[in-house]
Protein backbone atom coordinates (compact mmCIF):
# COMPACT_ATOMS: atom_id res chain seq x y z
CA UNK A 1 0.00 0.00 0.00
CA UNK A 2 0.93 3.74 -0.77
CA UNK A 3 2.59 5.50 1.82
CA UNK A 4 0.00 8.73 2.08
CA UNK A 5 -0.17 11.18 4.78
CA UNK A 6 -4.00 11.88 4.30
CA UNK A 7 -5.23 8.48 4.50
CA UNK A 8 -4.34 6.16 7.18
CA UNK A 9 -5.53 2.43 5.99
CA UNK A 10 -4.36 1.12 9.72
CA UNK A 11 -5.36 3.61 11.67
CA UNK A 12 -9.04 3.66 10.39
CA UNK A 13 -9.06 -0.23 10.48
CA UNK A 14 -7.46 -0.01 13.86
CA UNK A 15 -10.33 2.39 15.10
CA UNK A 16 -13.04 0.31 13.55
CA UNK A 17 -11.83 -2.68 15.52
CA UNK A 18 -11.49 -0.64 19.06
CA UNK A 19 -15.33 0.88 18.41
CA UNK A 20 -16.57 -2.84 18.39
CA UNK A 21 -14.78 -3.76 21.46
CA UNK A 22 -16.28 -0.71 22.87
CA UNK A 23 -19.59 -1.42 22.14
CA UNK A 24 -19.62 -5.53 23.47
CA UNK A 25 -17.45 -3.74 26.23
CA UNK A 26 -20.63 -1.37 26.80
CA UNK A 27 -23.37 -4.30 26.34
CA UNK A 28 -21.58 -6.35 29.02
CA UNK A 29 -21.25 -3.40 31.53
CA UNK A 30 -25.02 -3.09 31.16
CA UNK A 31 -25.89 -6.36 31.79
CA UNK A 32 -23.90 -6.66 34.68
CA UNK A 33 -25.63 -2.87 36.14
CA UNK A 34 -28.50 -3.87 35.48
CA UNK A 35 -28.48 -8.16 35.27
CA UNK A 36 -30.13 -8.88 32.28
CA UNK A 37 -29.17 -10.24 29.02
CA UNK A 38 -31.78 -8.61 27.03
CA UNK A 39 -32.22 -5.07 28.57
CA UNK A 40 -34.53 -3.44 25.76
CA UNK A 41 -35.55 -4.42 22.63
CA UNK A 42 -32.14 -3.53 21.07
CA UNK A 43 -30.42 -6.58 22.36
CA UNK A 44 -32.99 -9.00 21.04
CA UNK A 45 -36.56 -7.60 19.57
CA UNK A 46 -38.01 -11.22 19.89
CA UNK A 47 -36.96 -11.87 23.10
CA UNK A 48 -37.73 -9.10 24.66
CA UNK A 49 -40.92 -9.03 23.48
CA UNK A 50 -41.70 -12.34 24.58
CA UNK A 51 -40.65 -10.69 27.97
CA UNK A 52 -42.72 -7.95 28.14
CA UNK A 53 -45.71 -10.34 27.35
CA UNK A 54 -44.83 -12.70 29.88
CA UNK A 55 -44.73 -9.54 32.58
CA UNK A 56 -47.87 -8.39 31.98
CA UNK A 57 -49.13 -11.79 32.96
CA UNK A 58 -47.40 -11.44 36.15
CA UNK A 59 -48.88 -7.88 36.76
CA UNK A 60 -52.31 -9.43 36.15
CA UNK A 61 -51.29 -12.19 38.90
CA UNK A 62 -50.51 -9.95 40.82
CA UNK A 63 -53.78 -7.89 40.74
CA UNK A 64 -55.45 -11.35 41.11
CA UNK A 65 -53.61 -12.40 43.94
CA UNK A 66 -54.51 -9.17 46.06
CA UNK A 67 -58.12 -9.93 44.55
CA UNK A 68 -57.98 -13.60 46.43
CA UNK A 69 -56.47 -11.61 49.50
CA UNK A 70 -59.25 -9.63 50.20
CA UNK A 71 -61.75 -12.15 49.62
CA UNK A 72 -59.75 -14.42 52.01
CA UNK A 73 -59.92 -11.61 54.69
CA UNK A 74 -63.54 -10.81 53.86
CA UNK A 75 -64.40 -14.62 54.26
CA UNK A 76 -62.36 -14.96 57.04
CA UNK A 77 -64.21 -12.35 58.93
CA UNK A 78 -67.67 -13.55 57.79
CA UNK A 79 -66.50 -17.20 59.68
CA UNK A 80 -65.60 -15.28 62.64
CA UNK A 81 -69.07 -13.98 62.67
CA UNK A 82 -71.14 -17.48 61.95
CA UNK A 83 -69.15 -19.03 64.84
CA UNK A 84 -69.92 -16.43 67.42
CA UNK A 85 -73.34 -16.66 66.07
CA UNK A 86 -73.76 -20.32 66.71
CA UNK A 87 -72.33 -20.16 70.05
CA UNK A 88 -74.63 -17.33 71.32
CA UNK A 89 -77.45 -19.39 69.89
CA UNK A 90 -76.12 -22.34 71.92
CA UNK A 91 -76.26 -20.19 75.06
CA UNK A 92 -79.57 -19.32 73.79
CA UNK A 93 -81.14 -22.75 73.67
CA UNK A 94 -79.84 -23.17 76.95
CA UNK A 95 -81.70 -20.55 79.12
CA UNK A 96 -84.86 -21.01 76.50
CA UNK A 97 -84.57 -24.56 77.66
CA UNK A 98 -84.26 -23.32 81.35
CA UNK A 99 -87.08 -21.53 80.88
CA UNK A 100 -89.54 -24.30 79.98
CA UNK A 101 -89.71 -25.41 83.54
CA UNK A 102 -93.31 -24.17 84.32
CA UNK A 103 -92.44 -23.94 88.23
CA UNK A 104 -90.17 -21.35 87.97
CA UNK A 105 -90.95 -18.15 90.03
CA UNK A 106 -91.02 -14.70 88.49
CA UNK A 107 -87.68 -13.58 89.49
CA UNK A 108 -85.88 -16.44 87.87
CA UNK A 109 -87.89 -16.31 84.28
CA UNK A 110 -87.38 -12.33 84.18
CA UNK A 111 -83.54 -13.10 84.72
CA UNK A 112 -83.39 -15.54 82.28
CA UNK A 113 -85.06 -13.47 80.09
CA UNK A 114 -82.93 -10.68 80.40
CA UNK A 115 -80.13 -12.67 79.73
CA UNK A 116 -81.71 -14.49 76.38
CA UNK A 117 -82.63 -10.90 75.15
CA UNK A 118 -78.68 -9.87 76.14
CA UNK A 119 -77.97 -12.46 73.73
CA UNK A 120 -80.33 -11.70 70.71
CA UNK A 121 -79.65 -8.52 70.58
CA UNK A 122 -75.47 -9.59 70.26
CA UNK A 123 -76.28 -11.37 67.11
CA UNK A 124 -77.30 -8.46 65.81
CA UNK A 125 -74.26 -6.43 66.67
CA UNK A 126 -72.07 -9.15 65.47
CA UNK A 127 -73.73 -9.43 62.34
CA UNK A 128 -73.86 -5.40 61.91
CA UNK A 129 -70.07 -5.23 62.47
CA UNK A 130 -68.98 -8.42 60.66
CA UNK A 131 -67.50 -6.10 58.10
CA UNK A 132 -63.75 -6.08 55.90
CA UNK A 133 -62.77 -3.23 53.37
CA UNK A 134 -67.18 -1.81 52.76
CA UNK A 135 -68.09 -6.29 52.25
CA UNK A 136 -70.23 -7.96 55.12
CA UNK A 137 -71.36 -11.61 53.72
CA UNK A 138 -73.79 -12.23 56.81
CA UNK A 139 -76.20 -9.24 57.25
CA UNK A 140 -79.72 -9.14 55.19
CA UNK A 141 -78.90 -8.85 51.83
CA UNK A 142 -75.05 -9.10 52.29
CA UNK A 143 -72.37 -8.87 49.80
CA UNK A 144 -71.79 -11.79 48.09
CA UNK A 145 -67.42 -12.27 47.86
CA UNK A 146 -66.28 -12.20 44.07
CA UNK A 147 -62.52 -12.75 43.90
CA UNK A 148 -60.67 -12.58 40.04
CA UNK A 149 -58.75 -15.74 40.01
CA UNK A 150 -56.56 -15.30 36.44
CA UNK A 151 -54.11 -12.92 35.08
CA UNK A 152 -57.04 -10.79 32.68
CA UNK A 153 -59.85 -10.91 34.99
CA UNK A 154 -61.71 -12.89 32.80
CA UNK A 155 -62.35 -15.84 35.81
CA UNK A 156 -63.98 -15.31 39.28
CA UNK A 157 -64.64 -17.11 42.18
CA UNK A 158 -67.82 -16.26 43.71
CA UNK A 159 -69.02 -16.97 47.31
CA UNK A 160 -72.84 -16.24 47.93
CA UNK A 161 -73.65 -14.43 50.97
CA UNK A 162 -75.42 -15.63 54.16
CA UNK A 163 -77.90 -13.89 56.24
CA UNK A 164 -77.22 -14.32 60.07
CA UNK A 165 -79.58 -11.61 60.85
CA UNK A 166 -82.17 -11.91 63.64
CA UNK A 167 -85.59 -13.24 61.35
CA UNK A 168 -83.60 -13.53 58.23
CA UNK A 169 -83.46 -16.68 56.24
CA UNK A 170 -81.04 -18.74 58.68
CA UNK A 171 -81.79 -17.43 61.85
CA UNK A 172 -85.00 -17.66 62.90
CA UNK A 173 -85.24 -16.06 66.42
CA UNK A 174 -86.80 -12.60 65.75
CA UNK A 175 -85.45 -9.58 67.55
CA UNK A 176 -88.94 -9.27 69.58
CA UNK A 177 -88.24 -13.21 70.33
CA UNK A 178 -88.46 -13.53 74.06
CA UNK A 179 -88.64 -16.76 76.91
CA UNK A 180 -90.97 -14.68 79.39
CA UNK A 181 -93.41 -17.33 79.10
CA UNK A 182 -92.89 -21.56 79.33
CA UNK A 183 -95.06 -21.59 75.89
CA UNK A 184 -92.92 -18.80 74.41
CA UNK A 185 -89.78 -20.92 75.62
CA UNK A 186 -90.52 -23.37 73.86
CA UNK A 187 -91.06 -21.98 70.50
CA UNK A 188 -87.79 -20.27 71.07
CA UNK A 189 -86.25 -23.69 71.64
CA UNK A 190 -88.14 -24.56 68.67
CA UNK A 191 -86.22 -21.51 66.47
CA UNK A 192 -83.22 -22.04 67.66
CA UNK A 193 -82.59 -25.28 67.21
CA UNK A 194 -83.45 -24.77 63.21
CA UNK A 195 -81.30 -21.46 63.61
CA UNK A 196 -78.17 -23.63 64.96
CA UNK A 197 -78.55 -25.99 61.46
CA UNK A 198 -78.89 -23.28 59.64
CA UNK A 199 -76.01 -21.35 60.83
CA UNK A 200 -73.53 -24.96 60.68
CA UNK A 201 -74.88 -25.09 56.85
CA UNK A 202 -73.72 -21.42 56.26
CA UNK A 203 -70.75 -21.72 58.21
CA UNK A 204 -70.03 -24.84 55.89
CA UNK A 205 -70.74 -23.22 52.87
CA UNK A 206 -68.49 -20.51 53.84
CA UNK A 207 -65.41 -22.72 55.18
CA UNK A 208 -65.50 -24.53 51.72
CA UNK A 209 -65.43 -21.36 49.85
CA UNK A 210 -62.53 -20.24 52.26
CA UNK A 211 -60.96 -23.71 51.23
CA UNK A 212 -61.76 -22.73 47.50
CA UNK A 213 -59.97 -19.40 47.89
CA UNK A 214 -57.00 -20.84 49.68
CA UNK A 215 -56.32 -23.14 47.25
CA UNK A 216 -56.34 -20.73 44.32
CA UNK A 217 -54.49 -18.48 46.05
CA UNK A 218 -51.31 -21.25 46.40
CA UNK A 219 -51.72 -22.21 42.37
CA UNK A 220 -51.83 -18.53 41.58
CA UNK A 221 -48.67 -18.10 43.85
CA UNK A 222 -46.73 -20.83 41.80
CA UNK A 223 -47.87 -19.89 38.46
CA UNK A 224 -46.26 -16.31 39.24
CA UNK A 225 -43.04 -18.09 40.57
CA UNK A 226 -43.09 -20.71 37.31
CA UNK A 227 -43.26 -17.32 34.80
CA UNK A 228 -41.30 -15.52 37.04
CA UNK A 229 -38.70 -17.88 36.55
CA UNK A 230 -39.08 -18.40 32.49
CA UNK A 231 -38.66 -14.54 32.37
CA UNK A 232 -34.99 -14.84 33.88
CA UNK A 233 -34.14 -17.84 31.69
CA UNK A 234 -35.32 -15.36 28.58
CA UNK A 235 -33.45 -12.20 29.31
CA UNK A 236 -31.65 -13.16 32.71
CA UNK A 237 -27.21 -12.57 32.53
CA UNK A 238 -25.53 -14.96 33.19
CA UNK A 239 -23.03 -12.66 35.45
CA UNK A 240 -20.09 -15.59 35.62
CA UNK A 241 -19.83 -15.56 32.28
CA UNK A 242 -20.15 -11.48 31.53
CA UNK A 243 -17.70 -11.23 34.19
CA UNK A 244 -14.88 -13.11 32.34
CA UNK A 245 -16.11 -11.22 29.37
CA UNK A 246 -15.38 -7.91 30.77
CA UNK A 247 -11.89 -9.10 31.65
CA UNK A 248 -11.41 -10.49 28.21
CA UNK A 249 -12.61 -6.75 26.52
CA UNK A 250 -10.98 -4.95 28.71
CA UNK A 251 -7.45 -6.83 27.89
CA UNK A 252 -8.77 -6.32 24.46
CA UNK A 253 -9.57 -2.40 24.70
CA UNK A 254 -6.34 -1.50 25.80
CA UNK A 255 -4.60 -3.80 23.24
CA UNK A 256 -6.85 -1.72 20.77
CA UNK A 257 -6.02 1.30 22.07
CA UNK A 258 -2.05 0.61 21.72
CA UNK A 259 -2.75 -0.64 18.12
CA UNK A 260 -4.33 2.40 17.04
CA UNK A 261 -1.58 4.74 18.82
CA UNK A 262 0.80 2.63 16.49
CA UNK A 263 -0.82 3.36 13.55
CA UNK A 264 -1.03 6.83 14.03
CA UNK A 265 2.44 7.16 14.40
CA UNK A 266 2.78 5.05 10.84
CA UNK A 267 2.27 8.49 8.03
CA UNK A 268 5.19 9.94 10.54
CA UNK A 269 7.65 7.07 8.25
CA UNK A 270 6.85 9.06 5.25
CA UNK A 271 9.19 12.09 6.31
CA UNK A 272 12.02 9.51 6.62
CA UNK A 273 12.23 9.51 2.81
CA UNK A 274 12.56 12.93 2.54
CA UNK A 275 15.85 13.22 4.50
Amino acid sequence: MAFSVNTNAAALDALQNLNRTSASLEKVQTAINTGLSVASSKDNSAIFAIAQTLRADVSGIRAATSSIDRALSSIDVAIAAGEAVSDLLIEMKEKAVAAKDGGLDTASRTALNNDFAQLRNQITSIVQNAEFNGTNVVENNGDSIVAITNDDGSNTITIAGQDLSLGGGNVTITSAQSIGTAAAASTAVTNIESSIANVNTSLSRLGSGANRLELQAQFVARLRDAIEVGIGNLVDADLAKESANLQALQVKQQLGLQALSIANQAPQAVTGLFQ
